[in-house]
């Protein structure tokens, strides 16, 4: 008798209350003091940045002339064109040799996965610094094996200094790690077999699939993909600086010497331009879910 009233007690109309373990609220407070001091190890030295850029060294005080000198600075306009069209450019390259390299490892060649992966992560591997001084090696052959070639003449025009695709293959070479793995997350969250092999049954040809069916099951990632992308090309310095090109960054640190605010002026914008790109990435894809939810 006792047991049965001790069943029906525990299942009565008011539950039982749950005991919360004390560690549980100590892993808690944790948590948020680990927050606070990565928080703060990334915002003070920003923080600071901003403050040197618009301190006023002569008068005192704030001032945002260095943010105004931005536009005008000698040589910005041809830098940082120069790195957006580098940054297109590779975006392109990739996307065109990745994007069917993911979609036919996913449909046709899942035995080789392990083997795609591997070769994608060889840039991650490889150090950037002997990249480039295997590049550079290559790029020297021209004058001393190839001079009056075709060979040469086309080495020299993947140097051209206002346009330097040379910088564009190694980008898309260093890309391919993040790119691979941002659009193979997006893959295997999708039902691609079915649709694929539903669009082929209605008779589209595979590159109407890939750009009716694909693109737009794929769109964050691709635009993830993007995204990182030009985050590295605007951002790389140790390929275009060891090749003699000036792009964005090598210009930044060029005039750093002589106008020190003004390259931290510009360093800070691109990095607010980074977070909002970001932001309109999180704000899209938000949106995406909220209308396939409803």
């Amino acid at each position: 008798m006792t047991a049965l009233v001790t069943g029906v007690t525990g299942a009565g109309s008011v539950a039982p209350e749950i005991p919360v373990r004390p560690g549980r609220r100590r892993s808690g407070a944790w948590r948020f003091a680990v927050l606070i001091v990565l928080g703060l190890y990334f915002l003070v030295p920003i923080g600071a940045s901003v403050l040197f850029t618009v301190r006023d060294r002569g008068r005192g005080g704030l001032t945002l002339e260095h943010y105004a000198e931005i536009p005008g600075a000698d040589g910005f306009a041809e830098a940082f064109t120069r790195s957006l069209a580098l940054g297109g450019l590779t975006v392109v390259l990739v996307l065109l040799l990745m994007v069917p390299t993911v979609v036919l490892v996913e449909l046709r060649l899942r035995r080789l996965r392990t083997t795609v992966e591997l070769l994608t992560l060889m840039p991650l591997v490889l150090p950037p610094i002997a990249l480039v001084v295997g590049v550079r090696s290559v790029l020297s052959w021209a004058p001393d094996y190839f001079l009056n070639t075709p060979l040469a003449e086309a080495f020299f025009a993947l140097q051209e200094p206002a346009l330097p695709w040379i910088l564009v293959f190694v980008y898309v070479v260093l890309a391919m790690p993040f790119v691979y793995r941002a659009l193979d997350a997006g893959v295997r969250g999708a039902d691609l077999r079915t649709l694929t092999e539903a669009a082929r049954n209605l008779g589209a040809s595979w590159p109407r699939v890939l750009v009716s069916v694909v693109l737009p099951v794929l769109r964050t990632s691709v635009l993830n993909a993007a995204f990182l992308t030009l985050a590295l090309v605007l951002g790389e310095f140790t390929v275009a600086a060891i090749l003699g090109f000036e792009t964005f960054p090598t210009w930044i640190v060029r005039i750093s010497g002589s106008q020190p605010q003004l390259s931290v002026a510009v360093s800070v914008l691109s990095l607010m331009i980074t977070w909002v790109l970001l932001l309109l990435i999180s704000a899209l894809d938000r949106r995406r879910g909220t209308k396939e939810n409803s």
